[in-house]
């Protein structure tokens, strides 16, 4: 797996989650631009939905990572952006499909609806599978 930086995002039921994935991408190597939240504080997701969009649009980031209780939310925010293309994802075969599929660089993650364990396996997946391109490339291609 390639070292790339990696923004993450979340509100504030989303916190906890991204505290412990951002602790797992620094000891793999990764460096992490943390976007917030930065406490547990209740907070408006679709600002770090935003934020997210900000930083891949302006390449500080290359991949994303972003979490709220359920995912949906932030996600519909963030891709409002231009080449983001953010894919919320409960599993790994989502995770794998997301990124091999859909070629998203955005993972969104509900924290009221997974584990902690499930949400460090589908990150896993989503930074070590590539896009297959091919039939698949001209349909991302249609998304924007």
């Amino acid at each position: 797996m390639t070292q790339q930086i990696i923004a993450l995002a979340s509100d504030h039921a989303g916190y906890d989650l991204k505290t412990r994935l951002k602790e797992d991408l620094e000891r793999q190597g990764h460096e992490v631009l943390d976007l917030g939240a930065h406490g547990p504080e209740s907070v408006d997701y679709p600002d770090f939905g935003h934020a997210m969009g900000q930083a891949l649009e302006s390449g500080r980031a290359q991949r994303g990572v972003l979490v709220c209780g359920s995912g949906i939310g932030i996600s519909i925010a963030a891709n409002r952006h231009p080449g983001v293309r953010a894919a919320l994802c409960h599993d790994e075969t989502s995770a794998r499909l997301a990124r091999a599929h859909n070629d998203a660089n955005v993972l969104a993650l509900g924290a009221r609806l997974i584990g902690p364990e499930v949400a460090k396996s589908c990150l896993e997946v989503f930074l070590a599978t590539d896009f297959e391109g091919g039939r698949h490339a001209k349909r991302v291609a249609k998304l924007g």
